[in-house]
């Protein structure tokens, strides 16, 4: 793929565009929202039944996990949801850099492990995990796609921002 590099040219945009029409994208997209369903399948159905027979103590610490993988797994739907609408061109790459699509409710979603959890039922475990892995790479993503350093113009600086967003070497 040929980049034209000129002073004019906003490589942010460009950064943006690319990362949205890969293959790691669709990838992330699909993960991203076959989680949500699954989620919900389980805290509407089996879930329910899973907290009824819990002690009230870790009842109540189901029904604040459930809330914050709720959380973790809106917010990330979200913003690959606004990435998406960028890359079919509903949407314009500056916008999407404003705050208001960037990824929120971090001091809930980045919450350090509770006492207990490992109380509650597993399935719960494994989704709260699972939304914690996605949701700290797409923060990650968050970061180096609308961050304030400027990407490096080519194949050097896309194979960059996916090393600094998914911890390469």
């Amino acid at each position: 793929m040929a980049y034209i590099e000129s002073a004019d040219e906003d490589l942010h945009q460009l950064t943006l565009q690319s990362f949205t029409g890969s293959a790691m994208f669709e990838r992330t997209f699909d993960e991203g929202m076959s989680l949500v369903e699954e989620t919900a399948r389980y805290l509407d159905g089996p879930g329910r039944e899973d907290q009824r027979q819990l002690p009230r103590k870790t009842a109540m610490l189901y029904a604040g996990e459930s809330m914050r993988v709720t959380t973790r797994l809106m917010q990330a739907a979200s913003w690959l949801l606004v990435q998406r609408a960028v890359h079919e061109g509903d949407m314009n790459p500056e916008d999407a850099s404003n705050e208001r699509y960037r990824l929120g409710s971090k001091e809930i979603c980045f919450g350090g492990r509770v006492d207990g959890v490992d109380q509650l039922p597993a399935i719960l475990q494994d989704l709260l995990a699972r939304s914690d892995n996605l949701y700290r790479r797409i923060a990650r993503l968050d970061d180096v796609l609308f961050g304030n350093a400027a990407p490096v113009p080519g194949a050097r600086g896309h194979m960059a921002m996916l090393e600094q967003a998914f911890g390469g070497k």
